[in-house]
């Protein structure tokens, strides 16, 4: 037996489908993904969390959900212990599942985490006008309605960051995480790479701790909403240990370097966007998850953009121009996604092993 839904939107648009996964109401952002695969990541990415996430491929879950498999005491599949969207909003989803290493079903698996999802509905129109009007701000009403909430007025990366220090490995080179809502992958790809990992909470003062580098995580909301890590971080910019970050973690080090950010129309959110190296002719296919960006014209004198997003012009990344300092609005370690930039933390520990050899 089917059940209706509807998904409205702040500017009174109100869409009929048809319930699957939870049957309850929730309020978030409504934003969209072009990726055509990936969704089990997708959702578990914290950088989603207070997001109603529409996903543009025509059909969703027919390979339905993998099962929980650790490494290191972390998962070797999902990006989190979690799903984190508010909702899900689809045009066709697929009640049978066929994969060899499915699970479950994707409703199934919304059910666990109390997450409803919406289908039926023409996500090329609701595409179109969240490209024309930018995102906003939307509710899937079930049986009770629920007022609209603006997820980036909440600070997001207090509730997806851990509560204590967790440590990983135990390589030759000490990297400390700040974790303001990491993927797993990208504690899966410094792993493959003979390090010692101390994952650390956004607001903790990580200048405490003994490290050879220092890397940023992604996560979700207003970067500036995490003002202690900005506070820490402007300390470590003083010294030349170092630094590497992604996503919001690039968004921090503009902020910390005196910089400012700037919420996009509609964001980033796809596994094929084109970015080039500033300078050269070097383009690459990156993975994106990411509302805010640095406006590079704010940044000092001393710092340039690292990479260019060649759709809009926006800043895909930044570097100091005589300390080891930089960072990508992309994920290197893409999840999923291309791998074609997961060279940079190479990179990172490349200039690691040059400062611990000064």
């Amino acid at each position: 037996m089917t059940q209706t839904v509807k998904l409205i939107l702040e500017d009174g648009t109100s869409i009929e489908g048809e319930s699957f996964g939870a049957f309850t109401s929730a309020a978030g952002e409504v934003v969209f993904s072009t990726a055509m695969t990936g969704y089990p990541e997708n959702l578990t990415d914290p950088s989603f969390a207070g997001q109603i996430l529409v996903l543009t491929t025509p059909m969703v879950g027919n390979y339905g959900v993998p099962g929980e498999d650790l490494y290191e005491s972390i998962s070797k599949i999902f990006e989190s212990d979690k799903i984190h969207i508010a909702g899900l909003v689809v045009t066709y989803y697929s009640e049978e599942h066929s994969h060899w290493n499915a699970a479950k079903s994707l409703g199934d698996w919304l059910k666990e985490y109390n997450i409803p999802g919406i289908c039926g509905v023409d996500t090329r129109m609701l595409t179109k006008k969240l490209r024309e009007k930018g995102a906003m701000l939307g509710k899937i009403v079930a049986e009770d309605d629920v007022p609209l909430h603006d997820p980036n007025l909440d600070n997001l990366v207090a509730q997806v960051s851990p509560a204590g220090i967790r440590h990983y490995g135990s390589g030759q080179h000490k990297i400390v995480l700040v974790d303001c809502g990491t993927k797993t992958n990208i504690i899966r790809c410094f792993l493959e790479r003979d390090v010692e990992l101390i994952r650390v909470p956004w607001d903790y003062d990580f200048t405490t701790l003994d490290y050879d580098g220092l890397f940023l995580s992604n996560g979700p909301g207003d970067p500036k909403m995490c003002e202690a890590t900005i506070q820490h971080l402007q300390k470590a910019l003083q010294q030349d240990k170092p630094i590497f970050g992604i996503c919001l973690g690039s968004q921090l080090m503009g902020l910390a370097a005196g910089g400012d950010t700037f919420k996009l129309k509609y964001g980033h959110r796809s596994h094929n966007q084109p970015v080039k190296l500033t300078g050269t002719q070097h383009c690459y296919i990156t993975s994106q998850n990411h509302g805010f960006a640095v406006d590079t014209a704010t940044l000092p004198a001393e710092w340039d953009m690292l990479f260019e997003n060649l759709n809009d012009g926006t800043c895909e990344g930044i570097k100091h121009k005589t300390k080891p300092f930089f960072s990508t609005q992309f994920h290197p370690e893409a999840a999923g996604g291309p791998q074609d930039t997961e060279f940079l933390f190479d990179d990172f520990l490349k200039s690691v092993v040059e400062y611990k050899n000064r």
